[in-house]
Order: C-alpha cells, then sequence, then structure tokens
C-alpha cells in the first residue's frame, strides 16, 4: 500500500499520479494492463496531454495500490479537473460498445453492486433479444448495433463471479413495458427468476400496489459506496461525492426494504409470465 506522498491539485494531477506511481515501485505497463487501459493513455494523462476521468483516476490508484487518504484526495482533485458528464452523443461518435468496455472495467474492481431500475430490465439481466431490441433504437449502425450487444452479454459474465456480490431493485412496471413480444417477454421474465437463484445475486421486486412513501425517479447504479452512475436522456453521469453517494445508497435500502425478494419475487414474476404466455396464445 502507498503511502502519502504529497498534496494534490486539478493542475498537477496528472504529474501527482505519475509521482504516486513512481513512489510504488510499478511500471507505466504494469498500472495500464491493471487499469484496463493502454499505457500509451496511461501516459498521456501522467503527462497532462489527456485529462482523466474521475473513472480513469479510480482506475489507475486502485491499481497502484494506494491508500485511502491518498485515494480520497486525487479523487478530489479529479472531480475539479474533469466533467463528469458524458454526453451520449459522444458516446455514439466513439462507439457504442466502448462504453461497454468502460462499464466491464469498472465491474471489474467493485465489490458490491446496487442498482434501481424503474424503467427497464437492467442490462445485466436482459435476454439478447431485449438487448437487440433496446439498442436498435439509438440509431446504431449495424456493425456497432452487434458489437455493443456482444459487449453487453460478455458483461453478464460477472453474474457467475463469486467474489462480487450483485443486488437489483426494479420496479413492476420494468416487466410490463412491451420491449419485446409477448413470448420473449415471459423468456425475459424467466431468464430474471434463474439469475435469481445465483447465491450472489439479490432482486427484488417493487409491487404496484405497495404503498410508497419514495419516488422512483431514474435508475442508478451505485458501485461499491465509491461511485454512481445515472443515465438521463442526453448523457451519463458519475456521482463520486460521498454525500451524495450517500442520497442513492438510501434511496437503493429504502426500495429494497419494500420490495418482494426470494420466493415472493419468484412468485410475482412467474405470475407476470403467465399473463405473457397466455396473450401469446391468444394471439396465435
Amino acid at each position: 500500500m502507498v503511502g502519502r506522498v504529497r498534496r494534490v491539485n486539478k493542475g498537477q494531477l496528472g504529474a501527482a499520479l505519475r509521482a504516486v506511481r513512481k513512489a510504488s515501485g510499478k511500471e507505466a505497463k504494469t498500472v495500464a494492463r491493471s487499469a484496463l487501459m493502454s499505457q500509451s493513455k496511461l501516459s498521456k494523462i501522467e503527462n497532462a496531454r489527456l485529462t482523466p476521468s474521475v473513472t480513469d483516476v479510480e482506475r489507475i490508484l486502485v491499481a497502484i495500490g494506494v491508500s485511502a487518504d491518498i485515494r480520497h484526495e486525487y479523487l478530489e482533485a479529479a472531480r475539479e479537473a474533469a466533467s463528469e458528464t458524458t454526453a451520449l452523443r459522444h458516446l455514439k461518435r466513439v462507439g457504442a460498445h466502448k462504453g461497454q468496455q468502460a462499464l466491464q472495467a469498472l465491474d471489474a474492481q467493485m465489490s458490491l453492486l446496487r442498482l434501481f431500475q424503474p424503467a427497464l430490465v437492467p442490462g445485466l439481466l436482459q435476454t439478447p433479444e431485449y438487448i437487440h431490441a433496446i439498442l436498435s433504437r439509438h440509431g446504431l449502425g449495424e456493425d456497432v448495433l452487434a458489437r455493443t450487444v456482444s459487449g453487453r452479454l460478455e458483461r453478464q459474465q460477472i453474474l457467475h463471479d463469486t467474489t462480487k456480490s450483485l443486488r437489483f431493485v426494479i420496479t413492476e412496471p420494468v416487466l410490463r413495458w412491451r420491449i419485446v413480444s409477448a413470448g420473449m417477454m415471459a423468456g425475459q421474465i424467466d431468464r430474471i427468476v434463474s439469475v435469481s437463484r445465483l447465491d450472489n445475486v439479490d432482486i427484488r421486486l417493487v409491487p404496484m400496489n405497495a404503498p410508497q412513501t419514495d419516488i422512483a425517479n431514474h435508475s442508478f447504479v451505485i458501485r461499491d459506496d465509491r461511485m454512481v452512475t445515472l443515465e438521463t436522456m442526453h448523457a451519463t453521469i458519475v456521482v463520486t461525492d460521498p454525500r451524495d453517494i450517500d442520497v442513492y445508497v438510501r434511496k437503493f435500502e429504502d426500495f429494497a426494504a419494500k420490495a418482494l425478494c426470494d420466493e415472493h419475487m419468484r412468485s410475482a414474476l412467474e405470475g407476470i409470465r403467465d399473463e405473457f404466455l397466455r396473450e401469446r396464445e391468444i394471439d396465435r
């Protein structure tokens, strides 16, 4: 574990990262590989030719192995130096599949994921048909669409990583939006039921008839207690201030406490699935 090196400010962030890496005795290629970025990108960050995102700094610091105090200080500087909003039009320009790669890198470095979703089936739980239906609405080219679908499916391997604890809270309307055909929606619900039986996965359902004292404003993902990401209509926003993270943690836990879990959750999902199956039979 690397101890304190020196105070960092936003104007010297790259140089400070280089200094703490060298103090650790780790080579640039080793840190870059552990941080899941190219050595060229790390070099540009260290030499102030590229302003790192908060996520970049987090991954570099984890790869180096700094103390909690050092990480807090450097992340504060990163918040000042970097915009924490990535416009979706930028993601489309560089390739939506790269967004999946970035998420996979974040997933690799976390131990606890808490995801709240009031609109869509969470990406980690989606079937290939559901993924394709969602992503095809973003005007992606066929090649980028195929690579992005593949990237999301590859991310789902984390479900079977028993070193990770994955918690999902979804609201009932998520399962009733007709994103795909009735038969495919039934298959999507079966997928959720199946994943819910994994030891490291906890999936909870907030039923529509449950009294609520909070509002399901929008989806968000909490990785450990270090970072929250949320998607608006035009951008992905990263939240790293501990005070703001605590707001999302409390909201997640409040909804989780009121949600159905285990067999009660699975029974409710199977009831909705059976409705789709009956609808499919009528349509035939």
